[in-house]
């Protein structure tokens, strides 16, 4: 029997939202073997949040952006660099 085959993914109607203690939530949606078993919400700190924000703006930094959203729409971490071919982390 193998093990079953568990996603986690984001819910789309749900917004990321800031709380008044400043954690920042994401809800969550729990699914096995293709059926939805339960709702989850991860609840990051500020800090957490911002190294999650850079680590998926670096992770994101391809050609692809543009594709998506226009150049003139990209957060500024997604704007190449002055003198770069494309976004870079200092």
């Amino acid at each position: 029997m193998s093990a079953p085959r568990m996603r986690i993914s984001r819910v789309p109607s749900k917004p990321v939202r800031r709380g008044a203690d400043g954690d920042v939530t994401i809800d969550l949606w729990l699914t096995r073997d293709g059926g939805f078993e339960t709702d989850l919400a991860l609840r990051l700190t500020p800090a957490e949040a911002e190294v999650l924000h850079a680590q998926l703006c670096y992770a994101l930094d391809d050609a692809t952006a543009s594709v998506i959203t226009p150049v003139s729409k990209l957060p500024d971490c997604r704007k190449p660099a002055v003198g770069s071919e494309g976004v870079h982390w200092p």
